[in-house]
C-alpha cells in the first residue's frame, strides 16, 4: 500500500481536469444589578474585519496524508500515535482547523476568522486508523481517539477527517459497523478504489471497474453515503485522467494525489479538482522531509501564503493586490481589501 513520491508538477498533464454597545441588563437572579464588569464579560465581541485579521481566502492549504500508526513504524508512511498526537496539537496551537476534503474542494470553508483549514487524510482504511471496543468506543491510540483527545484539550480543533477506504474496511471492527459510526460522527467516506490497484496499469474500462467498484463497496456497507472523493491508490493518475472524477455510477467533485505540496485555494484559478496534491506526515528529519508535513508546516507558518479565513463562508475575502488570482466563479463572493 506504498505510494511513491510525486512532485505536483509531475502530474501538470492531469491537472488540466476538470459594532458593539452595552446596556444595562436585568438583574440576576440573585437581585443584585449587574457590575460594570459583569457586563463586559456577557457583551458580544466585535466581529474582526479582514484586514484586521490578514484574511487570505486565496492562500495555500495543507492536505495532510496519513497510513498507519503504529510503534514502531516500518516506512516512512508509517507515524507512532505520538507523532500523530503531537502533530495534530501542534495544529491546534498555530489555529488550524480541520476540514473534509468534500467541504475543501467545494469552497464550503466555515471556520473562525483568523484560523487556517487543514484537511486530514487517511488513506487504505487500517485498524489504526479506526477501530470500536466492545462499548462501541474509540480504542485507544486510534486515529479517531486521538482526533477525540485533541478536540476535547482544544475545543475550536474540528474532530474531522476524510477516510479514503478499499473494500473490506477496517476489518478488526468491519465496514458495516466502521463506516457508520465514521458517518454519525461527522467524518467523511471517500473511495481509494476496492483493491487498491494502480489505475495508470489498467486500460480505461478496468480503472473505471476499480474506482466503480470501491463506490459499490461503500455503499453496500453504508447504503445512502454520498461519495465525493477519491484518493488515487499510489498517486497513479488512469488514462485519461477524466476517468478518475467520472464514470458510471460515480461523480467525484475531488481527487488526490500522493502530492508533495499544498494546494492552493479552491476559490483560486489555479486550483484543479481533478488533481489535489497532498502532503506526506512526517518529522523534521524523516527521509524526503523537505516534502513532508513538518517542514512544510515551518514554511506556511513563516511566510505570507498560507490560507486565512475571515470568519464569513459566504464571502471570499484577500488582499487586493491578489485578485488576479480569483476564479471568475467566485466573482460575487469576493471581498478584496
Amino acid at each position: 500500500m506504498r505510494h511513491p513520491l510525486v512532485p505536483l508538477g509531475a502530474l501538470a498533464g492531469a491537472a488540466a481536469l476538470l459594532a458593539t454597545g452595552c446596556s444595562t441588563g436585568p438583574s440576576p437572579a440573585g437581585g443584585h444589578p449587574r457590575t460594570a464588569a459583569s457586563q463586559a464579560a456577557v457583551a458580544p465581541v466585535a466581529a474582526k474585519g479582514p484586514a484586521e485579521v490578514g484574511a487570505n481566502e486565496l492562500g495555500q492549504v495543507p492536505v495532510l496524508m496519513y497510513h498507519q500508526l503504529v510503534d514502531r513504524p516500518a516506512g516512512v508512511y508509517d507515524r507512532t500515535p505520538a507523532d500523530f498526537r503531537a502533530e495534530l496539537e501542534r495544529l491546534a496551537r498555530e489555529d488550524y482547523v480541520p476540514v473534509t476534503a468534500r467541504d475543501f474542494q467545494t469552497g464550503r470553508i466555515d471556520i473562525p476568522a483568523g484560523a487556517h483549514p487543514v484537511v486530514l487524510t487517511f488513506d487504505d482504511s487500517t485498524n489504526s486508523q479506526v477501530r470500536l471496543g466492545a462499548d462501541g468506543s474509540p480504542a485507544p491510540d486510534t486515529a479517531i481517539a486521538i482526533l477525540a483527545e485533541t478536540a476535547k484539550k482544544y475545543p475550536a480543533f474540528k474532530p474531522v477527517a476524510t477516510f479514503f477506504v478499499n473494500a473490506d474496511a477496517f476489518s478488526a471492527t468491519g465496514s458495516a459497523k466502521a463506516l457508520t459510526w465514521l458517518k454519525t460522527h461527522g467524518y467523511e467516506v471517500a473511495n481509494h478504489t476496492d483493491r487498491h490497484e494502480n489505475l495508470r496499469s489498467l486500460d480505461q474500462a478496468g480503472a473505471a471497474r476499480a474506482i466503480s467498484a470501491g463506490q459499490q463497496a461503500i455503499e453496500k456497507s453504508a447504503p445512502g453515503t454520498r461519495v465525493t472523493s477519491l484518493a488515487l491508490p499510489f498517486g497513479a493518475m488512469p488514462e485519461p485522467a477524466a476517468v478518475a472524477a467520472r464514470g458510471t455510477g460515480y461523480r467525484y467533485d475531488g481527487v488526490y494525489l500522493v502530492g508533495a505540496n499544498p494546494s492552493v485555494s479552491p476559490f483560486a484559478k489555479a486550483f484543479t479538482p481533478g488533481a489535489i496534491p497532498r502532503i506526506r506526515s512526517a518529522g523534521p528529519k524523516d527521509e524526503d522531509a523537505e516534502f513532508g508535513s513538518s517542514r512544510w508546516l515551518d514554511k506556511l507558518a513563516a511566510g505570507k501564503s498560507r490560507y486565512v479565513s475571515d470568519g464569513n463562508p459566504d464571502t471570499v475575502a484577500f488582499p487586493r493586490a491578489a485578485r488576479n488570482e480569483l476564479s471568475p466563479a467566485f466573482a460575487k463572493r469576493a471581498l478584496p481589501y
